[in-house]
C-alpha cells in the first residue's frame, strides 16, 4: 500500500532491522564522510557511511575504529565495483595535461599511472571490520563475496540507476536496493560506465524500483527536506540516503567555499560530467567544469586516468580554497543544506517528514 499510514509503518520496520531511530543514512562520500560526520548522524538516529573507494586496509581499520570507539550506531562501509581496465590514448593524455596545466600545478609526468588501493584487499579488510552494512556501486559483488557476506550476517546494499539495474541486483543477492536518481550529487552509480548518462529521475526511477523488486528499497537523489522523504516514502522507499544535505554540517569539514556554494546554488548550478574522473558525476557548475566541458576541450580520459590527471588541481584547489578549480560534488537540491550540526539535520527532517505524513 502506497499511503501515509504504511509509508510510516514501512519506514519504522527498515528502521528497527538497523537500530536506527530515523531512516535516513548518510551517502557513503568517498572523501567527504569523515568519522565524525558519521557519528554525528548515528547520534541523531540514522546510519553513518564512509566510501573507501582510495582507502587501505589499514586506512579502512582506523576509520571502523574512531567510528566505533564512540558511538554504537550502524553505519555502511561503500566500495565500487571496478570497471575494466581502460584503453590507454597516450596522446589524449597528454592534450588533456595540457589543458589541466592551465588550471593547476603541472600535471606529473607519471600521473596517470598512479596505482589505486586493491579492491580484493579493501574487501578483506571490510569482512573483518564486520559493519552492519556493505553497499556497492557501479556494479554487482561476485558471487564468492556475497556469499562471505552473508556468512557473516552483513546486509548488502546495491546501488542502481536503472529498473533492469535493480532486477540484477536483487537476483545477485541484495538485501536491500538504492535507487539512485539523476540528482544525485557526487558519480553516478551505472553499472556500466557508458550508461552513466541514462539520466532517469528519482521519481521516475522509485516507483518503478519498488514494483520490481521483492526487497526494501532506499530512495537517493535530490532529497534535501522533509517534503523529498515524505515524498520517497509514500512512493514506497523504506528510507533515503542524502549526502549534500550533510556536506555543509561542520563535521564534514569540507572547504568553505565548497560549503557556501551549495547553500545559494539552484538546480541549474549543477551539472553532470567527467571531467573530473572519467567517470560521470554532479558537481558545481565553475569556471573549470565550464572549459573542460566546452567543445574546445579535449575528451575525459577514461576512469581512473582522469581522476589521476586532475589529482594535482583537485588538492590544490581544496587548499587554497579555490572553488573555480575545485571537485565540488553537489546535488540539485543544494540550496536545501543547512550548516547546522548533522545530528541537528537528522532530527530536523525525520520530525517534519513524519509531521507531513501524520497530517
Amino acid at each position: 500500500m502506497f499511503n501515509a499510514k504504511a509509508a510510516l509503518l514501512r519506514s519504522q520496520v527498515f528502521a528497527k532491522e538497523f537500530g536506527l531511530q530515523a531512516p535516513i543514512l548518510l551517502a557513503p562520500m568517498a572523501g567527504a564522510t569523515p568519522p565524525s560526520l558519521s557519528i554525528a548522524v548515528a547520534n541523531g538516529g540514522g546510519m553513518g557511511a564512509c566510501g573507501v573507494l582510495m582507502m587501505t586496509p589499514d586506512q579502512i581499520a582506523s576509520w571502523v575504529h574512531q567510528m566505533r570507539s564512540v558511538s554504537n550506531g550502524a553505519f555502511q562501509l561503500n566500495t565500487w565495483v571496478p570497471d575494466p581496465k581502460p584503453e590507454r590514448d597516450r596522446e589524449r593524455e597528454a592534450e588533456i595535461c595540457q589543458f589541466l596545466n592551465k588550471w593547476g600545478p603541472e600535471v606529473p609526468d607519471a600521473a596517470a599511472d598512479a596505482p589505486f588501493p586493491d579492491f580484493d584487499s579493501q574487501c578483506d579488510a571490510i569482512l573483518k571490520a564486520g559493519p552492519a552494512v556493505v553497499s556497492s556501486i557501479m556494479g554487482l559483488y561476485p558471487a564468492e563475496l556475497v556469499a562471505q557476506l552473508k556468512a557473516r550476517k552483513i546486509k548488502w546494499f546495491a546501488t542502481v540507476t536503472t529498473v533492469s539495474e535493480a532486477l540484477e541486483a536483487e537476483k545477485a543477492g541484495a538485501d536491500v536496493i538504492i535507487a539512485q536518481g539523476m540528482e544525485a550529487g557526487g558519480h553516478r552509480g551505472a553499472f556500466v560506465a557508458s550508461q552513466a548518462s541514462n539520466m532517469i529521475g528519482l521519481f521516475s526511477l522509485l516507483p518503478a524500483v519498488v514494483d520490481a523488486v521483492e526487497v526494501p528499497v532506499i530512495a537517493t537523489g535530490g532529497i534535501g527536506d522533509d517534503r523529498g522523504i515524505a515524498a520517497s516514502l509514500i512512493l514506497g522507499a523504506s528510507g533515503v540516503q542524502i549526502g549534500t544535505g550533510f556536506l555543509r554540517a561542520p563535521e564534514a569539514s569540507i572547504a568553505s567555499a565548497w560549503s557556501d556554494a551549495i547553500g545559494r546554488a539552484a538546480p541549474e548550478d549543477t551539472v553532470a560530467s567527467r571531467v573530473f574522473s572519467g567517470r560521470l558525476g554532479r558537481s558545481l557548475r565553475t569556471e573549470y567544469t565550464n572549459a573542460a566541458t566546452s567543445p574546445l576541450a579535449p575528451d575525459p580520459a577514461p576512469y581512473p586516468i582522469q581522476r589521476n590527471l586532475t589529482q594535482a588541481m583537485r588538492e590544490e584547489a581544496v587548499a587554497s580554497n579555490d572553488l573555480p578549480k575545485m571537485q565540488a560534488w553537489a546535488g540539485q537540491s543544494g540550496r536545501l543544506a543547512q550548516a547546522i550540526p548533522a545530528k541537528e539535520i537528522v532530527n530536523k527532517l525525520w520530525n517534519g517528514a513524519q509531521f507531513i505524513l501524520k497530517n
